[in-house]
């Protein structure tokens, strides 16, 4: 049965991949994200706002991480909200290995903004 029935969407096959507890990909549903436009250092309003999105029925949150700060916030942003958090990096590969220290459960990286494609592929700095 079709969610939509007015309009068929046929689905490619891809990879699963885990974002925290939500499967995306294959034939999991589809899952519902948002992104936070609060300033990610700014932490008890990022964690209202991804308490907000979550209750509106939101899987994932994605929460932009551009500095140092930002992706040091995500430590106690993750520890105080219940649904999966991807860091968007932008600017700076270093960021996603911060993100990923501090609690983020999958890395957005734009590498359009990133500059070099080394830093893209080198993460190790």
């Amino acid at each position: 049965m079709s969610l939509r029935p007015f309009r068929n969407i046929d689905r490619k096959k891809t990879k699963v991949i885990n974002v925290g507890n939500v499967k995306v990909g294959g034939d999991n549903p589809i899952s519902v994200q948002s992104m936070t436009n609060t300033l990610t250092t700014d932490v008890s309003a990022t964690i209202k706002q991804i308490q907000e999105i979550h209750e509106e029925g939101a899987d994932i949150v994605r929460v932009s991480c551009p500095d140092a700060s930002s992706s040091k916030a995500l430590k106690e942003i993750t520890k105080n909200v219940q649904i999966p958090i991807i860091a968007d990096i932008h600017f700076h590969y270093k960021r996603a290995i911060e993100a990923a220290e501090n609690g983020a459960k999958c890395l957005r990286i734009n590498p359009g903004n990133i500059g070099d494609k080394k830093k893209i592929y080198d993460l190790r700095g």
